[in-house]
């Protein structure tokens, strides 16, 4: 099946940053599930999953990457009446990384080894 790089965004990087903020949320901030589904507009049954690995699991972030989820997260925690245009931020800021890329060769075998559609 042929993706579009947009594709991959919603399917595979959305999730996945849900689940990386997820983590940081319960870990580092100590909040809990109902206040994280709040800022995350999910069910708590997803941020369930999300903590026990059961959802987005297919695309992993670099520690470059979780680092700076872990700055969005704080910037949340600060402003949560903004959280969702600061999740938009973070989406715009890993769109087009080698993780994402690798994930949508990955994915779609069509795609050519030396393609950086991902990456532009």
């Amino acid at each position: 099946m042929e993706l579009m790089p947009q594709e991959v965004e919603v399917w595979y990087l959305i999730p996945a940053i849900r689940r990386e903020l997820t983590k940081i949320f319960l870990s580092e901030f100590k909040i809990n599930q109902k206040q994280i589904s709040d800022i995350l507009g999910v069910t708590e049954s997803a941020v369930s999953q999300y903590q026990n690995s059961k959802r987005a699991q297919d695309l992993k972030f670099s520690k470059k990457e979780i680092e700076k989820i872990k700055i969005f997260a704080k910037k949340i925690m600060v402003d949560k009446k903004h959280s969702k245009e600061y999740f938009f931020k973070l989406c715009l800021d890993l769109r087009g990384t080698k993780s994402l890329c690798d994930l949508h060769k990955k994915q779609d075998k069509n795609i050519l080894k030396n393609c950086d559609l991902c990456l532009k």
